[in-house]
């Protein structure tokens, strides 16, 4: 499929069950609660906040056959180097490919983007071996990994196809590569989380048609589909259309629960539409045009009164004659 078709909206999920979690607006005042929560519950004694993140507690190790199993156990759960579970998807070969997604991931939380993105792709075209998969589906449903759909605004997703595409297309739109990252994406099921992270990639490409295509008749629902309003308005008012524009701002504007990092937003790109039309109105050329025509009007004026002067003399000598 190319970037500019669609079977239909890409923001309307239709699955009953959907890997993501709530998603939540990053502001200056939500970073430094966070890095102070993170410090307070390692120094109580929590897990590291460079692990992979679990949905809840850690599930407990099982009787598998043989040692492969507990080695990436051990390295997925209590373990914060992706060198690790590098070594251990070269020592078992048929775990390679997991065991590459894994240190992605930890290595995406990590904020070491560049070296997520290629391991990432590396486990994505390795294969796996049955006791791999079953592990996998046994073990690894609660991790979690928080993706950065767009500016700002974050999205948990539970281990899954979606959560490692996602990671994959952020960690590459972090190192510059974007119409990777906009490939990554398009394959993806139809969910606001994944046509949020499309249109915010292709909004940096400067591809605007699409992104109206991709959002037409989008409602705001909840703050995911505000900020891919958002986007919308943002595209419009590239391509010119700014009453469609205003019509998208007034969207994200209209639901009162809407994050108020995105209300402001919707402000301020508001204040700039309505100074983009008074600079068009204020068009030196169009000033000009108008100027033009205000002198010639008052030309025609300034005659008008000229003659009704010199009447009125002649009229007043006829009088004295």
């Amino acid at each position: 499929m190319s970037a500019g078709q669609s079977s239909g909206p890409i923001y309307r999920d239709i699955r009953d069950l959907t890997p993501y979690g709530g998603a939540q607006v990053r502001t200056p005042v939500r970073d430094i609660a966070d890095g102070v929560g993170s410090v307070l519950h390692a120094a109580l004694g929590g897990r590291d906040g460079g692990a992979l993140s679990v949905d809840g507690t850690i599930p407990r190790l099982r009787r598998m056959p043989g040692k492969a199993a507990k080695a990436v156990y051990e390295a997925a759960f209590h373990n914060t180097d992706p060198n690790r579970l590098i070594t251990l998807g070269r020592a078992h070969p048929g775990w390679t490919g997991l065991c590459y997604v894994l240190a992605g991931l930890l290595a995406h939380k990590q904020g070491g983007y560049l070296r997520a993105s290629e391991l990432l792709q590396r486990g994505l075209t390795t294969g796996n071996d049955d006791d791999a998969n079953q592990f996998a589906s046994a073990y690894l449903t609660r991790v979690v990994t928080r993706v950065e759909v767009a500016e700002r605004v974050e999205v948990p997703v539970l281990f899954s196809q979606e959560a490692v595409f996602l990671a994959l297309s952020h960690s590459l739109r972090e190192t510059g590569q974007l119409e990777a990252a906009l490939q990554t994406v398009l394959s993806l099921p139809p969910s606001l989380p994944a046509a949020l992270a499309r249109c915010s990639v292709a909004f940096a490409l400067g591809r605007d048609k699409e992104v109206t295509v991709w959002t037409e008749g989008l409602l705001n629902s909840d703050d995911l589909s505000a900020a891919l309003l958002l986007i919308r308005a943002r595209s419009l008012r590239r391509l010119g259309a700014a009453a469609a524009s205003q019509v998208a701002l007034k969207e994200v504007l209209r639901r009162r629960k809407t994050h108020f990092a995105l209300r402001n937003d919707a402000l301020t790109d508001r204040a700039l539409l309505l100074l983009e039309n008074g600079r068009k109105s204020l068009n030196p050329r169009d000033w000009l045009r108008g100027r033009q025509a205000q002198l010639e009007t008052f030309e025609v004026i300034r005659k008008d009164v000229e003659e009704r002067r010199l009447w009125e003399q002649e009229w007043k000598q006829l009088n004295r004659e």
